[in-house]
């Protein structure tokens, strides 16, 4: 559970979601930094209600196909991860993926954490060849940016 919390905390911040001392806080960070505290204390099913609330104030403040939005996304898709919602965390694992890739291009290191959460699912899910290929990639990102 504290690995996932790591890896969510590391996606906003790769994901650009960290914000200048100087600047103000928007609403959908004190969301999202409400949601990551939930999470953080067990609350999961307060923390899905709060996330989805910060990722609809995000996309209002930033539209559809930023990277903030991406990572808002991601954060939502490891809570029903995390509560074995399946269906719902693939959906908007790969939503995510598709905005990362759009806003950011193929080779960015943020992509190839969207691919290696997607993967880390379909593992847990019974798909070990499709994980693969995910993984691959990934690797493959990381390799180009070394």
């Amino acid at each position: 559970m504290k690995r996932l919390l790591t890896a969510l905390l590391l996606l906003m911040l790769a994901c650009g979601v960290a914000i200048p001392a100087h600047a103000q806080e928007s609403e959908w960070e004190k969301l999202g930094a409400e949601a990551m505290s939930l999470y953080g204390q067990g609350l999961y099913d307060s923390a899905i209600v709060v996330a989805k609330k910060a990722q609809r104030a995000t996309e209002q403040d930033l539209g559809p196909e930023h990277p903030d939005i991406a990572a808002s996304l991601n954060n939502l898709a490891s809570l029903y991860h995390t509560q074995g919602q399946y269906a719902q965390a693939e959906f908007l694992y790969t939503r995510s993926l598709a905005i990362c890739e759009k806003a950011l291009g193929p080779d960015d290191p943020r992509v190839a954490t969207s691919l290696e959460n997607l993967a880390e699912l379909y593992k847990k899910t019974g798909r070990a060849k499709e994980a693969e290929a995910l993984l691959t990639r990934a690797a493959e990102i990381r390799a180009i940016r070394r």
